[in-house]
């Protein structure tokens, strides 16, 4: 058994969601988004160096000694599965691995807004999945795809890096390729996926030019192409993908954002009333003509306003509505919501207003 397996373990027996293992620091664990450390040493460069090493293959080691890091995905028998980025820093190797659960969410499970299962119908065009490092978008993901797998005959391709949900073909004929170990990059399994009667692809992330081009290749030839992008909304993740492109392409990029973009679903997770866990809060965009003149007219800015003022039978919300659904039920505290909000002083007014609500009832 690898040294490094001991932490990881631990890590699954404390059911925290991350292992921070760098040289000139404890070894810490990510509890419900808190970094706690674990009751060992600091780590020395030659101490991290031999630990890490230890779990790796000789190829991920040439990549590692080639590009200063490397992903992959680390399996522990008897433990589960772990995404792992391990990459050189000032004091030596570092790394960080985030717990993939071993079984495949369902899509009731998670507690989302119903109006999310729109997508599901959706028969083509883009859905981009938006947030910071460990908001859960990869879990609304797999919960999208396990959905549309169970319950429809479609070509579903995915391509990680790695693979971190493990599906298993139902309904659905299931292509998983991790970039680096089945393809060389992105975009080269793109551009192989276009030739292999796709239904629906999924991309990691849209991490490049290249694979964002073709991406959006892939919509406009009927494909669905789920996407993910570390944007905090829906209007700054299309400012990310025309701004990716050269300045004399940004009017044809938003003209056709505007025809192929179906809906973007933004999250972050907050911690529970009871703080002993995480609850998903979204921001939900559907695109309506309306959405799409905005896209078309170098008017994303103006989505933000819309969704806080949009009537909620539309399916679509703001973030900021989201949280306050969930301090009124009592799922968060106010000031954790508060954290999180887009728009913090109106989001404090809001909750005034609930306050005067609540104590004249």
């Amino acid at each position: 058994m690898a040294r490094l397996d001991s932490f990881l373990r631990l890590v699954v027996e404390q059911r925290a969601s991350d292992l921070h293992f760098m040289a000139g620091n404890k070894p810490l664990i990510r509890h419900d988004g808190e970094l706690v450390p674990i009751p060992f040493r600091k780590l020395t460069e030659s101490e991290a160096r031999r630990f890490l090493l230890e779990i790796l293959t000789e190829e991920q080691r040439d990549i590692l000694e080639r590009e200063q890091e490397v992903d992959f995905a680390y399996t522990l028998p008897g433990a589960g599965r772990f995404r792992a980025n391990v990459f050189q820093q000032s004091r030596g190797l570092g790394a960080v691995f985030r717990v993939i659960p071993e079984v495949v969410p369902e899509l009731d499970d998670l507690d989302l807004p119903s109006a999310i299962r729109r997508i599901l119908d959706l028969p083509n065009g883009l859905v981009l999945f938006c947030g910071p490092t460990g908001c859960g978008k990869s879990t609304t993901q797999a919960a999208l795809i396990n959905e549309l797998n169970k319950t429809r005959p479609l070509h579903i391709i995915t391509i990680e890096d790695p693979i971190e949900f493990l599906h298993q073909p139902k309904e659905a004929v299931l292509t998983q390729r991790q970039v680096g170990e089945h393809v060389a990059s992105f975009g080269t399994a793109l551009r192989s996926a276009l030739r292999e009667s796709p239904d629906v692809v999924l991309v990691g992330e849209m991490r490049d030019l290249e694979t964002m081009k073709l991406a959006l290749s892939a919509a406009e030839t009927g494909v669905l192409v789920f996407g993910t992008l570390h944007t905090g909304s829906a209007a700054k993740a299309v400012d990310r993908i025309v701004d990716a492109f050269p300045e004399g392409q940004s009017e044809q990029v938003r003209a056709v954002l505007s025809v192929i973009l179906r809906a973007v679903v933004s999250q972050r997770l907050v911690r529970n009333a009871e703080e002993d866990g995480r609850v998903a809060a979204l921001e939900l965009l559907f695109v309506t003509t309306g959405v799409a003149n905005m896209i078309r007219e170098n008017k994303a800015y103006q989505i933000d306003a819309m969704l806080q003022s949009i009537d909620p039978s539309s399916g679509m919300q703001s973030l900021d509505t989201h949280l306050l659904r969930l301090v009124r039920s009592g799922e968060v505290e106010a000031g954790q919501a508060l954290k999180h909000a887009v728009y913090p002083e109106a989001f404090k007014e809001l909750l005034k207003s609930e306050d005067v609500v609540r104590g004249r009832e």
